[in-house]
């Protein structure tokens, strides 16, 4: 027989019920931003995260050997219009939305699925705020003109206005291309040779487009390692890593 007393009875059965539906109640499906007016904001602090300006050595002198070599390979890749390379570097100017990190696909051999990794994408997109807080003051302030302005060429997409306006020097994708990378081959060690050497790729892809020089590109994968380098001592950071990491973990686990 219940020791409850009438009310007390009634009250635990609403309870029981209510903890019932509370837990059988489906939930509610991860929000991602839509593009970069909603875009997530990073994890550093503009005070304490670094200053490419400071780091990042100065672009090649006009006139000089690596120049040159810029201006050749920019001409080179104009003759890869029509090939699968010319395909991959167009469909590698996706950066900002949620399912950006598919470029990963093939690399870490599963689909990317947003819903599936919510911390893991969330993650991945405050990396691209963190990295204009890094790189910004460098392209303002050494503004190298891009490729196809001062030479203008085809490039892999119609380029946009604001792209045309600003600085090509270091390249923002390659930047985050690579800090991804770095990323990703720490969660998925197994498959890190896989992922390093399409994070390379996807830098590459600005040089195959025409919107960056192969000297911007190289200096955007210091630009990224060292944001890589900043955020392993921010402790939000690493909790999400550890969460975004489990997530990677049992989606590699389950059916393709």
């Amino acid at each position: 027989m219940s020791l409850l007393l009438p009310g007390r009875r009634l009250a635990t059965t609403v309870l029981a019920f209510a903890l019932v539906g509370c837990a059988s109640a489906p939930a509610s499906p991860p929000t991602f931003w839509t593009g970069f007016r909603d875009h997530p904001h990073g994890y550093l602090d503009k005070a304490h995260a670094p200053n490419a300006a400071v780091f990042l050595p100065a672009p090649p002198e006009a006139g000089s050997l690596r120049e040159q070599d810029d201006i050749a390979r920019y001409r080179y890749t104009r003759t890869l219009k029509g090939t699968p390379r010319w395909e991959q570097a167009r469909a590698d100017n996706e950066i900002e939305t949620p399912s950006a990190p598919r470029v990963f696909n093939e690399a870490l051999g599963i689909d990317f699925v947003p819903e599936r990794m919510p911390t893991l994408t969330r993650l991945l997109g405050r990396m691209l705020g963190d990295l204009e807080t890094v790189q910004t003051p460098a392209k303002r302030g050494y503004f190298r003109i891009r490729p196809f302005v001062s030479e203008p060429a085809e490039t892999c997409f119609p380029p946009e206005t604001w792209l045309a306006d600003s600085g090509s020097y270091p390249s923002g994708h390659s930047a985050l291309g690579w800090a991804w990378a770095l990323v990703l081959a720490e969660m998925a060690p197994d498959r890190a040779d896989e992922i390093l050497a399409r994070g390379l790729a996807y830098g590459e892809s600005r040089m195959v487009c025409g919107v960056h020089y192969a000297s911007d590109v190289e200096a955007g994968r210091i630009v990224g390692a060292a944001l890589v380098a900043a955020l392993k001592a921010d402790p939000a950071y690493r909790a999400d890593f550890a969460v975004a990491a489990s997530e990677l973990s049992r989606a590699r686990a389950a059916p393709r």
